[in-house]
């Protein structure tokens, strides 16, 4: 049975306001507020540099409504300012949405067992320094996310939950050990980009061990990588098989799992 998403009427692009500034206290007066923090002692001096910096990013007039040490030799400002941009509202091309239909859990089961004829392995983990269980458990654990269970919750699905800060060679090894089908890592530390380098270091391990093609019983497991910093790469550059972002669904990743690894399975039509 395909699960059936309700949608909203969606206006068409030409019934969309063409042009469009932020709003701040009335519409379309341009006022737009940013934090941020600076390497300098809090100060007169700082507030200044503050402006400074907010009026080359384009905010005039712009004013300094908050600033607070953040410690002796840093500051934390918020700065509230008119900027001069104009965004060409009707002419956004949005994305498409996901390209396999939201399968309900009976339905993911049901093709486990007809196309598979064996339970799917699924291992997942934190891995490198990121210590945030948060997303790869609400994936995972059988008490799910946003109303969802978790994988653990299908008969048909192996699931090996690692925990944080795995390493590459750990879970490498505990994949080749459990014969994953899939891995799932999941990446919410951000800083210097420590996701990306990551998860390029697990995708680079895991296209060496396994040269040949993904999928059950030919190789390489399918590798997914999940986190709310996703966004400014691609499946591609990451050497992943699928990027999934913030609100992701446990529905979501285990319909990816069918569509990805049992191309052959027909969603079944609602009777």
């Amino acid at each position: 049975m395909i699960q059936r998403e309700t949608t909203t009427d969606v206006p068409e692009a030409t019934d969309l306001p063409s042009i469009i500034r932020p709003y701040g206290d009335t519409t379309g007066d341009a006022m737009v507020q940013m934090s941020f923090t600076m390497p300098v002692p809090a100060g007169k001096r700082a507030e200044l540099a503050a402006l400074a910096l907010a009026r080359q990013m384009g905010l005039d007039p712009a004013s300094v409504v908050h600033a607070k040490a953040m410690g002796p030799h840093f500051t934390f400002f918020i700065v509230y300012g008119k900027v001069n941009h104009l965004i060409d509202y009707a002419g956004i091309e949005v994305p498409e949405g996901r390209e396999y239909p939201l399968l309900p859990a009976k339905e993911v089961d049901l093709a486990i067992r007809t196309v598979l004829k064996r339970r799917l392995v699924v291992v997942g983990a934190c891995i490198g320094t990121d210590a945030h269980t948060v997303g790869i458990d609400a994936i995972l654990n059988v008490k799910g996310f946003a109303g969802e269970k978790g994988l653990e919750y299908h008969r048909e699905i192996q699931v090996v939950n690692m925990g944080a800060q795995v390493t590459v060679e750990e879970l490498l090894e505990r994949a080749k050990a459990e014969d994953a089908d899939a891995v799932l890592v999941s990446q919410v530390v951000t800083q210097k980009n420590a996701h990306i380098h990551n998860t390029k270091q697990m995708a680079a391990a895991f296209h060496a061990a396994y040269p040949t093609a993904v999928g059950p019983g030919m190789g390489r497991p399918l590798l997914i990588a999940g986190g709310p910093r996703f966004d400014t790469v691609t499946e591609a550059e990451l050497g992943v098989d699928r990027i999934f972002g913030k609100g992701t669904t446990p529905a979501e990743v285990a319909s990816y799992l069918v569509h990805a690894l049992l191309p052959t399975w027909t969603p079944q039509e609602d009777s």
